[in-house]
Parts: structure tokens; C-alpha cells; sequence
């Protein structure tokens, strides 16, 4: 199957039509030498950096360590960009780039708790659902089931990492908004994983 044209739509993701590139699917191999991928390596290298530090400051919002949880974050942004301009999709890049969000998601939320920046009770349950989805995934995979991001999940990475974000910038108000509103997609989003996971299992057993 030919692959769509590539727009400036499509080149920064705005643009999700038609179906997922076939490097990209369960069984493909996994193609880790690839420019994405080295993006998706730098991002994780840069989480423990970011915890150290972030957890080693007096408040937690040092600056230093904000900027590198926003560069982390709109990382994703630029290994996406950077597999649709070069057409290098792997497998690899495929399953790494959800779990280097979520680690991030955790990490940012561990720091957020320990200096009180945003709700508790929040923050638990935002890392609850993490922990679950990336506990959940290998699980779905063995059994033959794979869950593509729909679209509140994508729509909420932005609220959380911005929620988390400027907590970490101090910017307490602003970020608690954002995380009720990102934690309520991904909420969403997972029932809707979970919906689709209990339809495909039942259909293979």
C-alpha cells in the first residue's frame, strides 16, 4: 500500500489518516539505528538527570531542571517529526516512544509530590494510571493485543506535561487546571483501551 503524501499536516502529526506504517507493527523488525530512535534514547538518558537534579533542589523548582523535563517532553514531538520527514519508522520507535512519555509522566509526578506543586490526590491517580498502562502493555502484547493510541490519550499528553511543568516552574494555579483536564482525557483514554482490549480479546479466544 502506498504511503499518503506527506504534508505539513501530516508532517507535525496534525494529520493521523490513514493506516499505521507497517514498520511500526507487531512482528516488524525492530530497527533500532535510526534517527528517531536516537531522539527517543536521548529522552530517556535525560530522565534520571532529570530526577536527580530535580529532587536534589531546595523547592523542586529549580530551572534547570524544568527545562529538561520540557526538552524530554516536546522530544516526542521531535521524533515524530523526525521518523515522518525521513520515513524511518521501527518497531523499535513504536514501543519505545510510549514508555519513555509515561517514565516521564512518573518522574515528573514524583517530584510534584514530593514538593507539594500540585494535588496529591491527583498526582496519584495520574501515576496509578501510568503504572498501569505501561504494567498492562506487555501483558496486551503477549496475548496478541495491541492498543494504538486514540485520540484522548494523544490529546492528553499536552495538558499533563504542562501541568507538570509548571508545577515545576512554580506556577501552581495554572498547572492545576491543566492536570484536570489532562488527567480527565486519560482517563477517558484508558477506558477506552480498556474496551477495546476486552472486544479483541474475546473475539481471539
Amino acid at each position: 500500500m502506498a504511503r499518503p503524501s506527506l504534508t505539513f499536516r501530516r508532517a507535525v502529526g496534525l494529520d493521523r489518516s490513514g493506516p499505521l506504517p507497517p514498520e511500526t507493527e507487531a512482528g516488524a523488525p525492530l530497527h533500532p539505528w535510526t534517527i528517531p530512535n536516537a531522539i527517543g534514547f536521548l529522552r530517556a538518558a535525560l530522565i534520571p538527570v532529570f530526577l536527580v537534579l530535580a529532587l536534589s533542589s531546595e523547592s523542586g523548582t529549580d530551572a534547570l531542571p524544568a527545562v529538561i523535563f520540557a526538552v524530554v517532553a516536546w522530544g516526542d514531538y521531535a521524533d515524530g517529526i523526525a521518523a515522518r520527514l525521513t520515513g524511518q519508522y521501527s518497531r523499535l520507535g513504536a514501543i519505545l516512544d510510549p514508555i519513555v512519555d509515561r517514565s516521564l509522566v512518573l518522574a515528573g509526578a514524583i517530584v510534584c509530590w514530593k514538593f507539594e506543586l500540585l494535588p496529591r490526590w491527583a498526582l496519584l491517580v495520574l501515576a496509578a494510571r501510568e503504572a498501569f498502562m505501561l504494567a498492562v502493555g506487555p501483558f496486551l502484547v503477549r496475548r496478541g493485543v495491541e492498543l494504538k493510541i486514540n485520540w484522548p490519550g494523544r490529546i492528553s499528553v499536552f495538558p499533563i506535561m504542562s501541568a507538570i511543568f509548571f508545577g515545576l516552574c512554580g506556577l501552581t494555579t495554572l498547572a492545576e487546571i491543566l492536570l484536570y483536564v489532562g488527567l480527565a482525557l486519560a482517563l477517558a483514554a484508558t477506558f477506552l483501551y480498556g474496551r477495546t482490549a476486552v472486544r479483541e480479546l474475546s473475539s481471539s479466544s
